[in-house]
């Protein structure tokens, strides 16, 4: 969770999502024998092109975050390879200006656009079967944002 010195949340909206107007903050998979806080900061950059000198990280969540994807999902997303996720969170300070995001730093590239929102904005903008996931976050980093 990349937030803002203004208690904004950064979220993109997919650029491979075609039905509805799905947002999702930045998150991605960790590499074989990559650790997290790495492959935190690889995905951070990928994903938005935010390096560490454009923010901090402030905690990780004590607990992982399993979900299971609905039924009429399973096979069609990830090449049917997945049922679900397990995925540890982090909050992060953005310290950068706007002009550090940049949507295009990996190609391709995994949004087609961002904004900041307001914490409590993220669960109506959050694909449902995500819904649990990213309240069980907010509730974690609320004191923090």
């Amino acid at each position: 969770m990349l937030v803002n010195a203004d208690g904004k949340v950064f979220v993109g909206r997919r650029i491979d999502t075609k039905e509805g107007d799905w947002w999702q903050m930045p998150q991605g998979g960790v590499d074989k024998g990559e650790d997290l806080e790495p492959a935190l900061w690889r995905e951070l950059h990928e994903e938005t092109g935010v390096t560490r000198t454009c923010a901090t990280l402030i905690k990780k969540m004590a607990d992982d975050i399993a979900y299971d994807l609905p039924e009429d999902l399973m096979g069609k997303l990830w090449g049917g390879k997945y049922r679900g996720q397990v995925q540890s969170w982090y909050l992060l300070r953005f310290t950068g200006s706007d002009a550090d995001i940049d949507l295009e730093a990996h190609d391709p590239p995994e949004f087609c656009d961002w904004k900041w929102v307001d914490p409590e904005d993220l669960p109506g903008m959050i694909i449902p079967f995500k819904k649990r996931v990213y309240r069980t976050v907010l509730e974690a980093f609320r004191d923090l944002i």
